[in-house]
């Protein structure tokens, strides 16, 4: 499995908007509903916001996962934001997040929603991946960044 065999181009966010850790996790539901649009986006802020008490998705670095599972979808979906300037998460290291990964996954599936998570996290804790998501603009050299890194897993 590739990261991008479950990220579209258009469930990207550039430049996230939100200020708040709920503003956030609003607009990258928004970004996945772009190739599901039949999610319900208040079960998943819930599915969410519960996954969040039991800790903060905010893994260091800069980068958070957050994920979650629902009923009504048949296999991963994954969306990716990106805030130059950083918001609160509660990361574990306590610095703002800037790289962001929500993930959905189906309520029966466990072991490809671990091997998921895996695999973003590997790529987001390669320092220069980091740097070069900074640099970049728009949503299609995103989309060229992770492609080509996603070739080396």
């Amino acid at each position: 499995m590739k990261i991008l065999d479950i990220l579209a181009v258009n469930s990207i966010v550039p430049e996230l908007k939100g200020r708040t850790k709920k503003q956030v996790l609003e607009e990258l539901i928004d970004a996945v509903k772009q190739n599901k649009p039949h999610i319900d986006s208040d079960r998943l802020m819930k599915v969410l916001l519960e996954r969040e008490r039991l800790g903060s998705t905010g893994i260091g670095d800069g980068i958070a996962i957050p994920h979650g599972k629902l009923k009504d979808i048949d296999d991963l979906v994954l969306s990716f934001g990106r805030s130059t300037e950083g918001i609160d998460f509660e990361s574990m290291d306590g610095k703002p997040v800037h790289l962001f990964f929500l993930l959905v996954a189906p309520e029966a599936c466990a072991g490809i929603h671990l091997r998921a998570l895996a695999k973003i996290a590997r790529l987001l804790k390669n320092g220069t991946v980091r740097k070069r998501l900074a640099k970049v603009d728009s949503r299609e050299d995103i989309f060229s960044i992770i492609q080509q890194e996603d070739e080396d897993f």
